[in-house]
C-alpha cells in the first residue's frame, strides 16, 4: 500500500499510462476540456460544495441526454477495471499541505496569494473540483497561505493545486516553486499540528491563530465543502492547540502578531514619550481590538480610531474602560494620520491606504517621535504601500519587521515548544492509527455484507422447510437471532484482525495482510472497489 510502490504492468497494458484526468474527460465527453469544471456554455457554476456541483443546466439542445453520460461513465469505470494493475489501485490517497508562510516567502509574494475568508468556501469547491484531489480546506491569514487536500495522486494532485495557486495569484509556477513548501502524510498532519499550537507563528503561542484554524471548520461545515479526512485533521489540530496552550506556558508573554506590533512601535519611539506619543489605529476588527488591548496594556491612555462604522468602536469602548478611544469615519483617515505620530493599520482593504502622495502632503511628526511619523502596519494585503518608505519623515514597518521583537528569548522559546512537540508526538500517533484504521473499513462492510446475504438466503431456505404453521412470531425470532448469533461469533475473530486502531501491539502491515487474505479468501476486491467509488464520485461530480 505504500505510495511510492512501484508497479509492473502486464503484457496486455504494457504501453499503457492511464491518466486520471484523460479517464475522466473521456467518460463526460469530449467536450469537457478543462480540469475545474464544464465550460460557461454548458453548465453555469451556481456553488460548490464537496460531493456535487449545483449547477443550473442549460436548455441548449445541442446536449447530451442524460443516458449518453451515464454511458460515458460506465465505460471510463470498465477502462478502470480492465486496467486493475493502474498504479492508481496501489496508492493510498495522501494528505498533502502546499503553501507558502512568513518563514519562505515576503509579504509581497502573499498578498498576491491571500484569500480572503468570505471565499473560503469558493476556493474549497473549486479544489475539489480538480482531476486528483478528493477534500480540501484553505488556511489564509497574514502571516500564511496553506492548502490542505486529500490527493489521489501525490504528484499530479500537487501539480493541479499549483496550477491553480497560479492561475488565483497571477504568479508563474516558476516563481511560487521558490517560496512553497509541500508536506505529506504524517509531515502534514504534524505541520497542522504546530501551526494550531502556535509553533509556526511569528510570536510563538499566538493565539489567534487557533481562532482561525477553527475558523476553517465552521466555514467548511457550513458550506458542506470538508471530507472526513480534512474535517478529523482539523479538529484533532484544535484540540492539539488547546492542549498545547493548557499543559505549557507556551502563550505567556506577547503572542499575537498585534501585540508584537505594539512592542515594536513602542520600541522605535524615544524611551521618554512612547506613553504620550499619540496613536492612531485604521480599522476596528479582531487584530485592531487587540491592538489597542495591548496599549492599553502597556499604560497608553488614548488612542484615535478610524473605521467604516462607528458600531465597532463602541463594542471595543463599552469593553475597554482603561483607555479613551476616540471614533473618526474613514473619510477623517488623512487629517487624523496628520495629527498621529504612530499609525497602525489592521483593515481587510486589498489596496493601499496609505501612498507616497498622501504621506508627503502630511506635516512631520512631533518631538514625541523624533519628527517621524511610524505606520506599522498588520494587514495583508499591505494598507501602506512600499513606496510610503521613500518619504523622508515616515517609516514603515509590516508583519515581517516584526521578527526584530519575537527573536528575544529564543532559549525560553525552544524549551517551550520542546513540551509543545511531545503532546503533538501523542496525538500524531492517534490520528494516525484512526486513519490507518480507514484502510480496512470497506473490507470490514463488504465481510459483513457477503455474510448477512448468506445468512439471509439460508434464512428464506430454513423457514420454507419448517413450513408457515410451525413459524409462530417466537419461532421466528428464535431461529433468526440463532443465526445472527452464529454470524456475530464466526465474523468476531476476523473483524477483530482488521481493526488498527493503536489499542493493540498489532501493526499496520500486519492489519492489512489480514485484509489482503480476507479480500482473497471471499472475492471481496476491496482495492479496485474503492478505486471504481472515487472514480464514480469524480465522473458524477462533473457530471451533475
Amino acid at each position: 500500500m505504500s505510495a511510492s510502490s512501484t508497479v509492473v504492468f502486464t503484457a496486455s497494458v504494457a504501453a499503457a499510462k492511464p491518466d486520471f484526468s484523460l479517464l475522466l474527460k473521456r467518460a463526460v465527453g469530449a467536450h469537457v476540456i478543462h480540469s475545474i469544471g464544464i465550460p460557461p456554455s454548458i453548465r453555469r457554476m451556481r456553488g460548490m460544495r464537496r460531493g456535487g456541483v449545483r449547477c443550473e443546466v442549460s436548455t441548449d439542445p445541442s446536449m447530451k441526454d442524460a443516458s449518453d453520460s451515464r454511458v460515458s461513465s460506465i465505460s471510463a469505470l470498465e477502462q478502470f477495471k480492465a486496467l486493475g494493475t493502474d498504479r492508481y489501485m496501489k496508492e493510498r490517497s495522501s494528505i498533502a499541505v502546499i503553501g507558502l508562510s512568513i518563514h519562505t516567502a515576503p509579504v509581497e509574494m502573499r498578498e498576491k496569494l491571500a484569500v480572503p475568508e468570505a471565499q473560503w468556501s469558493r476556493a474549497v469547491g473549486e479544489l475539489c473540483n480538480l482531476n486528483h484531489i478528493e477534500e480540501a480546506a484553505v488556511l489564509s491569514t497574514c502571516n500564511r497561505m496553506e492548502i490542505y487536500v486529500v490527493a489521489l495522486s501525490w504528484h499530479r494532485g500537487i501539480r493541479e493545486v499549483m496550477d491553480w495557486m497560479s492561475k488565483a495569484s497571477g504568479i508563474p509556477v516558476s516563481e511560487l516553486r521558490d517560496h512553497l513548501f509541500m508536506l505529506r502524510d504524517g509531515d502534514a498532519t504534524r505541520h497542522l499540528f504546530e501551526v494550531a499550537s502556535g509553533l509556526d507563528s511569528l510570536v510563538l503561542g499566538e493565539g489567534q491563530i487557533l481562532a482561525q484554524v477553527k475558523q476553517v471548520i465552521k466555514i467548511g461545515q457550513a458550506s458542506g465543502g470538508l471530507g472526513k479526512n480534512i474535517d478529523r485533521l482539523f479538529k484533532d489540530a484544535i484540540s492539539t492547540g488547546k492542549k498545547v496552550r493548557t499543559e505549557t506556558s507556551i502563550s505567556s508573554g506577547a503572542v499575537s502578531v498585534s501585540s508584537a506590533a505594539v512592542e515594536l512601535a513602542l520600541m522605535k519611539l524615544p524611551a521618554s514619550y512612547s506613553l504620550s506619543a499619540s496613536m492612531l489605529l485604521i480599522g476596528a476588527g479582531k487584530m485592531g481590538k487587540l491592538v489597542i488591548k495591548h496599549l492599553s496594556a502597556k499604560g497608553c491612555k488614548r488612542i484615535v480610531v478610524v473605521n467604516r462604522s462607528p458600531e465597532k468602536v463602541d463594542a471595543i469602548r463599552e469593553e475597554l474602560s482603561d483607555i479613551e478611544i476616540i471614533y473618526r469615519p474613514l473619510s477623517e483617515m488623512l487629517s487624523s494620520a496628520a495629527e498621529a505620530d504612530v499609525v497602525f493599520t489592521s483593515t481587510a482593504s486589498e489596496m493601499p491606504l496609505f501612498l507616497k502622495e498622501h504621506v508627503e502632503s502630511l506635516p512631520p511628526g512631533s518631538q514625541r517621535s523624533g519628527g517621524l511619523r511610524l505606520f506599522v502596519d498588520i494587514s495583508v494585503p499591505r494598507n501602506v504601500g512600499s513606496c510610503v518608505s521613500e518619504v523622508e519623515t515616515a517609516r514603515v514597518y509590516n508583519v515581517d519587521d516584526l521578527k526584530e521583537v519575537v527573536d528575544a528569548n529564543k532559549e525560553d522559546r525552544l524549551r517551550k515548544a520542546m513540551e509543545a512537540q511531545t503532546i503533538i508526538a501523542q496525538e500524531l500517533k492517534s490520528f494516525e492509527a484512526w486513519r490507518d484504521s480507514l484502510e480496512t473499513v470497506p473490507t470490514i462492510k463488504k465481510l459483513r455484507s457477503y455474510a448477512e446475504r448468506i445468512k439471509s438466503a439460508e434464512l428464506e431456505k430454513c423457514m420454507q422447510k419448517m413450513g408457515e404453521d410451525v413459524l409462530t412470531k417466537k419461532v421466528r425470532r428464535a431461529v433468526e437471532d440463532l443465526a445472527s448469533g452464529i454470524v456475530n461469533k464466526l465474523l468476531h475473530g476476523p473483524l477483530q484482525h482488521l481493526r488498527c486502531d493503536g489499542s493493540d501491539s498489532r501493526t499496520l502491515d500486519e492489519t492489512l495482510e489480514n485484509m489482503h487474505a480476507l479480500n482473497r479468501m471471499f472475492s471481496l476486491d476491496t482495492e479496485k472497489s474503492i478505486l471504481e467509488q472515487k472514480i464514480k464520485a469524480k465522473v458524477e461530480k462533473v457530471q451533475s
